[in-house]
């Protein structure tokens, strides 16, 4: 039996050969980025041009590793403004060619340039005279050489300690990808409003949303409480309370909207005797912030933390359109 001291000791060295063996891997991987940075030419420079000028979609593909990377490539490039998406290449000779048409790019990644199922759509490509990017570390290869432009990898070294695994080949490749849809993103001004098109969903749809957006998925929020400048205490009290923002708007004769009471105001309010004598204009704060229905919700969010608000009215052509507080911008899921 191996006594608890040994096992201790054994415990202790497979923990500094794992952590030895998980910085050798990352800084196998960071040379292998910093090679690719150094390789930048003109090359990706008329790639960026192709695939700016594609009338139809980008088409990318590959098998294995490069494969899943070329999956999360397509992915970006959709979702950033450029219509893509991942043809396996093993499935392509197996009808799926009909996916690609006269006005697509094809990028194809191996880092070899050889894989075999790729040979289909290589000679596709020059047969339908097809656009084809070759993304790979062999420029000499089969691919590489009826490329018709190339996203090169430098020659790096593999961080798998066997050598077999790809490892900093498809970082590099996830890298360039990247890189292709970063370029692509400026090249074509894509700007935030683009991108909430393509991300409805989740955390980052609700931060893309505009303040209208919200008035429409939360209803509640467009009925705004108002009380009239000569409003007595109880009237302002029963506007908040069934408001249920913490706060009522005071508005002119007029229509206008002439300031804010909010919970803080009654409490500062209450320490004078005279509070009940007092009416709405004596207690509001006037010139209550505003933001516009077509601003996003995440800069009203903002909005309030600066400034401690905890509502916050919304502004459409000059009207008062809802009030929002930070529970029901936080209900949305925005942070």
């Amino acid at each position: 039996m191996v006594g608890p001291e040994a096992a201790t000791t054994a415990s202790v060295h497979e923990g500094i050969d794992a952590m030895r063996t998980a910085r050798e891997t990352i800084a196998l991987e960071i040379a292998g980025l910093e090679a690719l940075a150094a390789s930048i030419d003109e090359r990706f420079v008329a790639v960026v041009d192709l695939v700016k000028a594609c009338r139809g979609r980008v088409i990318v593909t590959g098998v294995g590793k490069s494969g899943h990377i070329g999956q999360k490539i397509a992915a970006t490039l959709a979702s950033t403004g450029t219509p893509a998406f991942f043809l396996h290449a093993a499935e392509a000779a197996h009808g799926d060619l009909g996916m690609v048409g006269d006005d697509d790019v094809v990028i194809a990644i191996s880092n070899s340039g050889e894989s075999t199922e790729l040979q289909a759509i290589i000679e596709y490509c020059r047969r339908f005279r097809v656009t084809l990017v070759a993304m790979t570390a062999r420029p000499a290869s089969a691919l590489g050489r009826h490329a018709d432009a190339l996203l090169a990898l430098p020659d790096a070294v593999e961080a798998c300690p066997l050598a077999l695994a790809p490892m900093t080949s498809t970082t590099m490749s996830l890298a360039i990808g990247d890189a292709l849809a970063a370029a692509l993103i400026r090249a074509r001004n894509f700007q935030r409003d683009d991108f909430a098109k393509f991300h409805p969903a989740g955390k980052l749809g609700a931060q893309l949303l505009r303040m209208h957006e919200v008035l429409e998925r939360l209803p509640h929020l467009k009925e705004v409480p108002s009380v009239p400048r000569d409003a007595l205490l109880p009237a302002v009290i029963a506007a908040i309370s069934n408001g249920r923002r913490g706060a009522t708007a005071v508005m002119e004769a007029d229509g206008r909207l002439a300031g804010i009471v909010t919970d803080g105001d009654l409490r500062r309010a209450m320490t004078d005797r005279s509070v009940f004598d007092r009416t709405a204009a004596d207690m509001m704060t006037v010139d209550p912030r505003q933001i516009g229905a077509d601003k996003l919700a995440v800069d009203a969010l903002a909005l309030c933390e600066a400034e401690r608000l905890g509502a916050l009215f919304v502004e459409a052509d000059g009207e008062i359109v809802g009030l929002v507080d930070l529970k029901g911008l936080l209900s949305l899921g925005i942070v």
